[in-house]
């Protein structure tokens, strides 16, 4: 099957990272972690706008009030008001290791936020972890190695399986998770993309249990099997995809965003809609996604 990428918002993001479909507004959530905003599409009416954040914006998640968003900040977690735009802190993160931030999170299928940090060290040494934020709002690392780079967080349909990955090791790992509990079992490997172009960024899960993936600096989107082989691949005319989601009234349309970071002008120049938000219509696949957790549900 062919698909053609469609842009939707051309927004030129340096880092443009996190895309959600919102399914009570009908409409599309990103950030642009380095400009430090959160954006927004409503593709009914064309209508795309902005919120600035007090620092990076590196992940969100909605929650059970559709008017408010938990914010992964660079250093904290916190919850934003949509509507008047206050924001009410809830923890600081890895105070003690000052080159990390946040990066990738979503919420497991009872509502917790499972999110992961990021080593911006030059040596980006594998100090950063993966940690999960109960309904209690309190923060708990998860047993998991420590990794440079935290990204490819989501959930198999049932809940039961997480997949993670470290961008830098090139493999996209899964582990055992007690829906209930929220223990981990032993990481195993899912797919190896040591023999492919770019890296593993952004993910998410159809509802047929399938894994769709962005590979940064492969300029594609690839659809794995729940066996990890590859089952579908997505061309992109932007080399640096960075994450990927379902949206639209049936969850049947991809959303996937992307980012211009560390391109000079020359690559600019022949990646001209690098940072731009692109959507990939699906219907006659029958492929559908799942409605993003929310925290508190």
């Amino acid at each position: 099957m062919k698909h053609q990428p469609e842009l939707i918002v051309d927004g030129g993001h340096e880092l443009g990272e996190g895309v959600l479909w919102c399914e009570v507004s009908q409409s599309v959530f990103w950030t642009d972690i380095h400009a430090a905003t959160l954006w927004n599409h409503h593709p009914a009416s064309g209508v795309t706008r902005s919120w600035n954040m007090p620092e990076r914006l590196a992940t969100f998640a909605f929650t059970v009030d559709a008017d408010r968003l938990l914010l992964g900040l660079a250093s904290r977690l916190a919850f934003f008001n949509l509507k008047d735009g206050g924001i009410e802190a809830i923890a600081d993160v890895e105070e003690h290791l000052p080159t990390t931030r946040l990066n990738d999170g979503k919420c497991d299928r009872q509502g917790r936020f499972v999110f992961g940090t990021l080593n911006e060290a030059a040596d980006r040494a594998p100090i950063a972890g993966f940690y999960r934020l109960n309904h209690d709002l309190s923060v708990q690392r998860l047993n998991l190695p420590g990794i440079a780079i935290s990204n490819s967080i989501c959930f198999s349909p049932d809940g039961g399986t997480l997949y993670f990955c470290d961008t830098l090791v090139n493999r996209i790992m899964c582990v055992a998770y007690d829906s209930a509990s929220g223990d981990v079992g032993e990481p195993r490997l899912f797919a190896d993309l040591a023999t492919q172009p770019g890296s593993p960024d952004g993910s998410c899960v159809d509802a047929d249990g399938f894994v769709w993936n962005a590979q940064w600096g492969g300029a594609r989107v690839v659809r794995f099997a729940p066996d990890g082989s590859i089952d579908h691949i997505i061309e992109l005319p932007v080399g640096q995809p960075s994450c990927v989601a379902f949206g639209g009234t049936q969850l049947d349309t991809l959303y996937i965003i992307s980012a211009h970071e560390g391109m000079n002008p020359a690559q600019r120049e022949i990646d001209p809609q690098a940072g731009g938000l692109f959507a990939v219509r699906l219907e006659e696949t029958r492929t559908r996604g799942l409605a993003a957790n929310r925290f508190g549900a």
